[in-house]
């Protein structure tokens, strides 16, 4: 067995662990519920991950999920009621981005208090 061989092995053993599209669905129905001024928007399939959906709350806090296709996507923002947008076309919203900052920015003071002690 090459090297080649052992990394392909350890490669289809975790694609082989199948996502549940149904506790997907639930997990985020659920955020939605906890979170105020949800929209959804849409990212691409890339060659690393399947086409994902980006649940971002009026605070900024955010969340990500496969979302089973374009269309699944579409659906899941009809279901949960909340609008949805293309992230190619809009890009991700400013608040998104802050909430990010100021998580990076607890982390480190809290990583400073912590040496501090």
């Amino acid at each position: 067995m090459g090297l080649f061989d052992r990394l392909r092995g350890r490669r289809s053993r975790g694609a082989t662990t199948a996502r549940d599209p149904e506790a997907d669905l639930r997990y985020l129905a659920q955020w939605v519920a906890d979170h105020h001024g949800v929209e959804a928007f849409v990212e691409p399939k890339t060659t690393v991950t399947d086409l994902t959906v980006v649940l971002v709350a009026a605070d900024g806090e955010w969340t990500r999920r496969r979302a089973g296709g374009d269309s699944g996507a579409r659906r899941l923002s009809e279901r949960l009621q909340i609008p949805v947008y293309d992230v190619q076309k809009v890009g991700y919203p400013q608040r998104m981005r802050d909430f990010d900052a100021r998580r990076r920015i607890e982390r480190k003071r809290a990583a400073r208090e912590e040496l501090d002690r």
